[in-house]
């Protein structure tokens, strides 16, 4: 498995935990499986919503579209687009950030851990380190090999 297969799968699985709280921002799932009652209140929390659409939604629409990057650039026709793979190092570094702030907001303002919120957090760090690793190692391919 390559990196960018990585990034799309460990993407995939960001959205499917996203949709999960997504589902139950919805109304569509009566209670969250959490174990320690922070989700429930980090979910309806003011802070669970950004710029009037809830913060769920906006995770599954990050990781689709981290998703769908990644795997055009598995693609052979988009393999070699630099543009792409930087432009999921941008994407997936604003991921982290956004991840980060969050996280500090149920640490210091709400005051409760929803389990899946951090998992998200570590889903999207790990998805900007897989990114930055392919950037990194796209970049050493580019580079002129020293003369002896």
């Amino acid at each position: 498995m390559t990196r960018r297969m990585l990034t799309a799968l460990v993407a995939l699985v960001g959205f499917f935990v996203a949709l999960y709280l997504a589902l139950y921002k919805a109304g569509m799932i009566g209670s969250l499986a959490c174990g320690t009652g922070g989700c429930e209140t980090v979910q309806l929390s003011r802070w669970a919503t950004f710029l009037g659409v809830p913060v769920a939604f906006w995770g599954d629409g990050y990781y689709a579209v981290v998703f769908a990057l990644a795997f055009a650039v598995v693609q052979e026709r988009w393999s070699d687009s630099r543009r792409l793979v930087l432009g999921l190092v941008v994407l997936t570094g604003w991921g982290a950030v956004f991840s980060a702030w969050l996280t500090y907001l149920e640490l210091f303002v709400i005051n409760a851990i929803c389990r899946w919120c951090v998992v998200s957090a570590a889903i999207a760090l790990v998805l900007f380190g897989l990114a930055l690793w392919d950037w990194r190692a796209s970049r050493a391919l580019d580079r002129p090999l020293p003369s002896v």
